[in-house]
């Protein structure tokens, strides 16, 4: 259920983002907001060059004209 709510919100933030682009703090800050909301307390968000993806699936937004990716990892308690 947490994955599909992620998809959801990984589709929303695609959407937005190619709208109009925005800081890579700001949709990050943006990200983390939905994130809570959903009650997910254990996350890391990591901004990181292109060249650091080493999981697309990982990837919930991208910002600085698509230079940057913004990253979602679930740490497991």
């Amino acid at each position: 259920m947490k994955r599909f709510a992620l998809a959801i919100i990984c589709c929303a933030l695609t959407t937005s983002v190619l709208a109009a682009p925005k800081s890579c703090e700001e949709l990050k800050a943006e990200i983390e907001a939905k994130i809570q909301a959903n009650n997910v307390s254990s996350y890391t968000l990591e901004i990181v060059t292109n060249d650091e993806v080493h999981d697309q699936n990982m990837v919930v937004g991208s910002c600085e004209n698509g230079t940057k990716k913004i990253i979602y990892q679930k740490n497991d308690r």
